[in-house]
């Protein structure tokens, strides 16, 4: 695809408060024969109060773009903003501050801490930052994602799918600006998966919460407000109102025409 056959995601409707942005985004690694460009030109905004899934051939830049819209990667040219503020003018302390008080994340590997409980994994950034939960949400996220009983146990003591919960609620304890997910039920059978994206879904239809997740699955990818697609380094399409055979249909195509090029 020619870069000016690119698919141009639609502005926000007048009014719509945007959580995050990209405009013009590239992030290049390597010079010379080894240059690889990971995300080229990208422009996309994240609403606030919106679920959006990122989708795409493996290599196609969803969790390049992911982590710099975060600030876990600098980006090359271009500009990446949370709210009204622009990543890369800021230092690395201020950076850290942002990433801290504004912005939620769940991996796939789920980086808790094996020598602190449960719970206290769930607050720790809210520790750290000097803040106390909200004991209602608090007690809303582990009752929806059905930690009540596994509080004390350190994540050794868990199965894969209660620490990947522990790391939702410790995204979401903080009430962050937006949450960013890569694979978040990459390591959870369905019916945990089903739960986890449902109460996903709820946090942003009740709390207004602001959802970035980067999935390879369909079905999951049906749970948001709208699907971004992206190969090699550019958005190529959108879905609004996604059901899984629609978002399995585009794939198709897009892998067809993998195979053709």
């Amino acid at each position: 695809m020619s870069h000016t056959a690119a698919y141009a995601v639609p502005r926000s409707p007048a009014g719509g408060a945007v959580a995050a942005r990209a405009t013009g985004l590239s992030k290049v690694y390597g010079q010379g024969e080894t240059r690889v460009a990971a995300l080229d030109s990208v422009s996309v905004e994240f609403r606030r109060a919106e679920f959006t899934a990122i989708m795409g051939p493996s290599g196609s830049g969803k969790s390049t773009l992911m982590h710099c819209m975060a600030g876990l990667d600098s980006i090359s040219s271009g500009s990446a903003r949370i709210g009204d503020v622009e990543l890369g003018s800021l230092g690395d302390r201020q950076l850290t501050r942002l990433r801290r008080d504004r912005v939620g994340f769940v991996f796939q590997a789920f980086n808790l801490l094996p020598t602190l409980s449960a719970l206290e994994n769930i607050t720790l950034p809210l520790d750290i930052a000097g803040r106390k939960p909200d004991p209602e949400w608090l007690q809303r996220i582990v009752t929806t994602l059905g930690l009540s009983g596994r509080l004390a146990h350190r994540p050794s003591q868990l199965s894969g799918g209660q620490q990947q919960r522990v790391a939702v609620a410790r995204a979401l304890t903080a009430k962050p600006e937006i949450v960013f997910a890569d694979e978040p039920t990459g390591n959870l059978d369905s019916r945990s998966g089903a739960e986890l994206l449902g109460f996903l879904r709820e946090s942003v239809q009740a709390l207004r919460q602001t959802i970035v997740m980067v999935t390879h699955d369909p079905v999951a990818a049906s749970y948001a407000d709208r699907v971004v697609f992206l190969a090699d380094g550019r958005i190529v399409d959108e879905i609004h109102a996604p059901t899984a055979d629609a978002v399995l249909d585009r794939m198709k195509a897009f892998d067809a025409k993998g195979r053709t090029n």
